[in-house]
């Protein structure tokens, strides 16, 4: 983990609730697609944790959905630094992806893919995604994950666009020799029952310190609860402990 400031280079929508902001800073502590950081904001007492989306040298991709009074201020800011914890959090394995990987974001579970993608076309893998979303007013990067030379299926609930249904449903379409995926927690039970092979998973969960001094965003598994912020946020399936 490590604190530092970053200046706000872009910050701009991508969809009605959902901003794309680019930061200049120091990056050095984000080792591996799937971490996340924390950031500071003017009046509010806990920091807003945002999944990083990439990395390219000292410049940061976050991509965040309006929900509340923190993401809100942050939608409404056009410059100025910021004060982030970066490095937090367990991110993905790419060792174990084999050749044919696919990815699955629902929702604000997509940017995380994005930097995972990257790197594992970059070596050499055949990467398909699929993204999900609730209707087509809702569809980000479906273009960004074409331009690294992934294969994209965009699902819709409303059918709007792309195939009707859930990620889940392309899923059972796709040969493939391992899963990622990011997304709500309904929909990663979904990809669990669904899914015919091993894979990991990243959890979004409310988060108090956001690096491992409280127990406020666990999960069970089979060794026990994990803290999402510090053994997690990505959890393998083999280790997750459904709860009804």
């Amino acid at each position: 983990m490590k604190q530092g400031f970053f200046e706000i280079v872009e910050n701009r929508p991508l969809t009605d609730s959902v901003y794309k902001m680019v930061l200049r800073g120091d990056t050095g502590a984000i080792t591996a697609p799937g971490q996340f950081v924390n950031i500071l904001l003017n009046g509010l007492y806990l920091r807003r944790p945002i999944s990083v989306c990439d990395v390219s040298g000292d410049l940061l991709t976050i991509i965040y959905k309006v929900v509340g009074k923190g993401t809100a201020q942050m939608a409404a800011m056009k410059s100025g630094t910021l004060d982030i914890l970066t490095g937090l959090g367990n991110g993905y394995d790419l060792t174990v992806s084999g050749e044919k990987p696919v990815l699955l974001g629902g929702g604000v579970g997509v940017p995380p893919m994005y930097m995972l993608c990257r790197e594992l076309i970059g070596q050499g893998k055949q990467v398909r995604v699929v993204l999900g979303f609730n209707t087509k007013s809702e569809v980000f990067y479906e273009e960004e994950f074409k331009k690294l030379g992934a294969e994209v299926t965009v699902t819709t609930v409303d059918g709007s666009y792309g195939m009707k249904g859930f990620v889940t449903d392309a899923l059972k379409t796709m040969d493939y020799t391992y899963f990622y995926t990011c997304g709500p927690e309904p929909m990663l039970k979904a990809v669990y029952k669904t899914s015919v092979t091993s894979g990991q998973m990243s959890f979004e969960k409310r988060m108090g310190c956001g690096f491992g001094a409280c127990m406020g965003c666990s999960c069970k598994t089979i060794t026990g609860y994990k803290r999402i912020c510090k053994e997690g946020p990505v959890m393998r399936k083999e280790e997750i402990l459904w709860e009804d």
